[in-house]
């Protein structure tokens, strides 16, 4: 049986201190894991979102060709930390921890390592460089401090290729994921070069000319970094074609065949795939036909009455643009009197990387925007928009089968998986208004009404229309919206990089 080492910065299970002191395991958060949970079996079924088995398909049907996975995982807190510490090197698959089955590694990296790396470097430079985020006369500003935090990130990518170096068996193959381990690729090569190695970035990838703005030495490890691997997978043609760009552009020595999607560079070739992660139809309506799901669909109906029902889910990410879109909100509610009393909009936005002071900056602005509109057009008998800050997973679902419309509008998204979701479950076919921006738009745009994310005004129309269409018409394109997105679902998703390693 072949081994598999899957390696990411967040892990499928998490750790809290309860009030007695006893550590206490949950289901890690997070669209990646829950993605990953899904093919490993990792985490059991805690929050609700994965299954119970311990190896990854093999993508012929047959399950003894089923490989076995170690999940390799970063220490998030203190109490994650003392979990890693207590487990024999930090396996908490054998420390006594039920995680359906899998093998997990957590790796205890000191705690000011950990936070440079995490939040200085991948979620304050490579996410906003990605994401095209950054406010240009003001940031980024590289300095000796900024050098400082890239030397723990290297520490942190080191740590994750030792491990992953020490428990590969001869031949197997090792699953890097996303921008949190951009040089891990290459540094595990360095050790192991025994291995076949593939990396998948689930975030977009910046152009050449927006790529510079990392220090070219940065840049270039980055790029150098992910060609370690043997196969570069992105979700949409667009991203890795921007990565070829970039490796075409500035660095040095590489040779690009765009045809063949390959990077040649020292006597070492990397091929590049696009693989459009999609949803497990299956398994999401059958986490939808809980009770708790049904409980959240009665309360919620009970605010919304019969009144039509516009829906986003998002984290409160920079990048998701959520002010905008309740800009555009308030803006048909302008133009188009004749919807109010008549429609809601239900808007959860689930907290994200509070630890960054920008992110709480957008949150409290998300509050603000939403309580101007309950205070200009709200009514004794009729709230317009009802916001959640919070993560109620259930409730997101009971959402989506109730949603007339669906809003998904940022900036720039690698996929996002929530208009892939909310088609598959919406009960009466529902309309999407979707940013051109996302990479769902490359599978889904032919029946979405496409917006540009920056343009109020024309967000504010979808919505309009969105709202008109017939009820047959919704349900026609909401049938293949379906089908496109559970075209590749996890399982397949991930079985076809490992097989692209040969």
């Amino acid at each position: 049986m072949s081994q598999v080492l899957l390696a990411s910065n967040r892990g499928p299970v998490s750790f809290a201190r309860a009030d007695d002191g006893t550590l206490t395991m949950r289901r890690g958060a997070g669209g990646l894991v829950s993605g990953l949970a899904g093919v490993t079996g990792a985490g059991g079924d805690p929050g609700g979102r994965g299954v119970a088995a311990g190896t990854v398909p093999a993508g012929d049907g047959h399950a003894d060709a089923a490989p076995e996975v170690l999940w390799v995982c970063a220490a998030l807190g203190d109490a994650d930390r003392e979990a890693a510490r207590r487990a024999p090197d930090g396996r908490l698959d054998l420390a006594g921890h039920d995680i359906g089955g899998s093998a997990v590694r957590m790796l205890d990296i000191p705690a000011a390592t950990f936070h440079r790396a995490y939040n200085a470097v991948a979620n304050s430079t490579l996410w906003f460089v990605h994401h095209l985020l950054y406010d240009t006369p003001r940031a980024p500003h590289f300095d000796a401090r900024a050098r400082r935090d890239w030397q723990s990130y290297e520490a942190y990518n080191a740590a994750f290729a030792d491990a992953l170096a020490r428990d590969a068996a001869s031949g197997a193959k090792a699953a890097i994921q996303d921008y949190h381990l951009s040089l891990a690729p290459r540094m595990l090569r360095d050790r192991r070069p025994d291995l076949r190695i593939v990396h998948f970035s689930h975030t977009p990838w910046a152009p050449p000319e927006y790529f510079r703005l990392l220090p070219d030495d940065i840049g270039e490890q980055v790029l150098d970094g992910i060609l370690g691997a043997d196969h570069a997978a992105f979700l949409t043609e667009r991203w890795a074609g921007a990565f070829l760009d970039c490796c075409a552009a500035l660095l040095p020595g590489a040779k690009v065949d765009r045809a063949a999607r390959t990077v040649a560079r020292g006597g070492h070739v990397t091929t590049v795939g696009v693989y459009g992660l999609g949803v497990d139809g299956d398994a999401l309506r059958r986490r939808a036909a809980e009770p708790d799901v049904a409980e959240r669909a009665r309360a919620l109906r009970e605010q919304v009455g019969d009144r039509k029902l516009i829906v986003r889910i998002d984290r409160t990410e920079l990048s998701k643009n959520i002010v905008r879109g309740l800009a555009a909100y308030r803006e048909m509610l302008v133009n188009h009197p004749e919807w109010r009393g008549r429609v809601v909009q239900l808007a959860f936005a689930y907290p994200s990387r509070h630890d960054l002071p920008e992110y709480r900056d957008y949150t409290e602005a998300v509050r603000e925007a939403a309580a101007r509109i309950t205070e200009e057009f709200g009514t004794p008998d009729w709230d317009p928009l009802i916001l959640q800050v919070a993560d109620d997973y259930p409730r997101s679902l009971a959402a989506y089968g109730m949603a007339d419309v669906l809003l998904v509008n940022p900036i720039r998204d690698g996929m996002n998986l929530v208009a892939k979701e909310g088609p598959v479950l919406s009960g009466n076919g529902c309309a999407l208004v979707l940013s051109r921006e996302a990479g769902a738009a490359a599978e889904l745009g032919e029946d979405a009404l496409l917006i540009n994310p920056y343009d109020v005004s024309q967000t504010a129309e979808a919505l309009h229309q969105a709202l008109l269409m017939p009820r047959e018409k919704r349900a026609e394109r909401c049938a293949r919206l379906t089908a496109a997105a559970t075209a590749m679902p996890p399982q397949r998703w991930f079985a076809e990089q490992l097989a692209a390693l040969g």
